[in-house]
């Protein structure tokens, strides 16, 4: 592991995977995060999806949108699997409710999401197509039912 990696690691965080990239740098994933080829750290917690071709990976990040790294033609199965396992394990709960009536095909999703070695979920709301971020019943919706997922989930 190139020494200008390792410096970027945060206090007692651990590489499970690293590969160059096209240019410069690496693509690391540490216990806590995702690091950039261009310096940046992206915690697991905040990539909602992640997908790889032979030359690129790509993954949305929560509030700074999708980004993308070109890779140099390797063999990345184990980075990729450690993406994927270390991004879901961040979920603890992700439940689509219905709205605005309980039959509807339209509704928003619940996401707890927690940081690894963290105690904190993070709740997000991610509203579905059609739906109305206005619409006034919206709030008591998504309060509701996460007093129902807290009592179901304990979380």
């Amino acid at each position: 592991m190139p020494e200008s990696v390792r410096s970027r690691l945060g206090r007692g965080e651990r590489v499970l995977a690293h590969a160059p990239v096209v240019g410069d740098g690496e693509l690391v994933a540490g216990s806590q995060a995702l690091y950039l080829p261009d310096g940046r750290r992206v915690l697991w917690q905040d990539i909602d999806q992640a997908r790889w071709s032979t030359d690129t990976f790509t993954f949305l990040e929560e509030g700074a949108g999708e980004h993308s790294v070109a890779l140099r033609p390797l063999d990345y199965r184990r980075l990729a699997e450690t993406v994927a396992e270390r991004v879901t394990a961040t979920i603890l709960v992700n439940r689509f409710v219905p709205f605005p009536r309980a039959d509807s095909a339209t509704g928003f999703r619940l996401v707890a999401r927690r940081a690894p070695g963290g105690t904190e979920p993070d709740w997000r709301v991610y509203l579905g197509e059609g739906v109305d971020p206005n619409d006034p019943a919206l709030p008591d919706a998504v309060t509701d039912a996460l007093a129902v997922l807290h009592d179901q989930m304990g979380v």
